[in-house]
């Protein structure tokens, strides 16, 4: 079965009291009203709403850079 919010292929989750079809990629759950136009944030929404530290913590993890050279970079353009 697809899932109907995204498509992809949706599990038997049996470990309530009765089971039901789910999504392990965006967490819909059979039955769920899925609401008025469901809409993910894609990454650029993501980062544009955050401040610069949290921009250069995220940024420093993710990529393995150290923090000091990365905000020493951003803070030039």
């Amino acid at each position: 079965m697809k899932c109907p919010r995204c498509g992809h292929e949706m599990t038997l989750d049996t470990h309530r009291k009765y089971p039901l079809e789910m999504c392990y990629e965006c967490g819909y759950m059979e039955g769920r009203d899925m609401g008025p136009d469901v809409k993910g944030e894609t990454n650029f929404e993501k980062l544009k709403s955050l401040n610069f530290n949290e921009t250069v913590a995220l940024l420093s993890k993710g990529f393995g850079i150290d923090e000091e050279k990365l905000s020493d970079w951003l803070r030039k353009i």
